[in-house]
């Protein structure tokens, strides 16, 4: 296996609509680098952002693939070097900068994750991405502890399901947000403890209801940023991940100042290789054990063929979703 090998890729080429901008090529196979390992993809999970980079509204980080693809699981193909604990044949899920929409990707090893026994391809390549971005957001910089109460927006995304399942997991309570009212049904059928339906119902009041939120998780942005702030208890803190709605917002900051609070917000691709070994490592420490248990895990909507990320775009986009959709090579 060489890197002048190829092999089939999606490409963006063309308009920004998803059946006319996502295209089954062939590309040249990546070769592990010093460091790296090479996977032959057996899944990969889809994310928002790969729909935003086909947009061009997400330019990759340098360095990285520029194809779409930030999470697989598979099968250890290739070792860069020694030193590393992964061997050829190893079950492995993994964090990537780019290029998951393929049938290998080449990942910093440390970046990789054993896939927990009893768990498939499918559920396993929607984990990294998600688990991560939850720690990472709610745990680390929401600092939220058991009794304590989470507010999550877009409650049947893939972040939004994994959100539920840790914060319950952990000891917290969950409001959670979703837009009609079978999704807010789903929320509480995945373990929310209070479900707004955001259509009809007014989440500001809810939270307020139920005695106010520690940690709000915001993938909305500028429509919801002010009613956050105003959902938080003193001392609470706002997470921000994703702008759907727009990235710009007017704030009360006499609010914010009055009632103490903490503004926060991170995106995860761009973070420093480091700093992901970093999540990588405390999350197989802290959170797998609850998947192996069979407590937090993945919820999958559907599987597309490779070949038909398009439509898995397309359903995404529609938003009727729930869970993680997945491409299998």
């Amino acid at each position: 296996m060489s890197s002048s090998s190829s092999m089939n890729a999606i490409i963006v080429e063309g308009g920004k609509g998803p059946a006319g901008a996502l295209k089954l090529a062939s590309i040249a196979m990546p070769g592990p680098a010093e460091g790296e390992i090479l996977i032959r993809v057996r899944a990969a999970g889809v994310n928002r952002s790969d729909i935003l980079q086909r947009e061009g509204l997400y330019v990759p980080p340098a360095g990285t693939p520029t194809t779409l693809g930030l999470e697989v699981a598979g099968e250890v193909a290739q070792v860069g070097s020694a030193g590393t604990r992964w061997r050829v044949g190893d079950r492995v899920a993994a964090l990537l900068g780019g290029g998951g929409y393929a049938e290998f990707a080449a990942v910093d090893a440390r970046h990789v994750l054993p896939i927990p026994a009893g768990l498939d391809f499918i559920h396993a390549a929607g984990l990294p991405e998600t688990i991560i971005t939850v720690f990472a957001n709610v745990f680390e910089s929401g600092r939220l502890e058991a009794g304590q109460t989470l507010l999550v927006h877009g409650a049947t995304s893939g972040v939004g399901v994994t959100a539920i399942a840790m914060a319950k997991w952990a000891g917290a309570r969950v409001i959670a947000t979703a837009r009609g009212a079978g999704k807010a049904a789903s929320a509480l059928a995945l373990g929310a403890d209070r479900a707004v339906d955001a259509t009809t119902e007014d989440f500001v009041e809810v939270a307020k209801a139920e005695g106010g939120a520690d940690v709000v998780l915001d993938m909305v942005g500028a429509s919801y940023a002010q009613r956050d702030i105003e959902a938080l208890k003193p001392g609470g803190r706002l997470v921000m991940i994703a702008t759907q709605a727009g990235p710009l917002a007017e704030l009360n900051l006499l609010m914010i100042m009055l009632k103490r609070l903490t503004v926060t917000g991170s995106t995860l691709r761009s973070r420093p290789a480091d700093e992901k070994a970093r999540l990588t490592a405390v999350v197989e420490a802290t959170v797998w054990p609850w998947i192996e248990a069979g407590m937090v895990g993945t919820v999958i909507d559907r599987a597309f063929p490779l070949a038909d990320a398009a439509a898995a775009h397309a359903r995404m986009e529609k938003g009727s979703h729930i869970g993680k959709l997945v491409l299998v090579p």
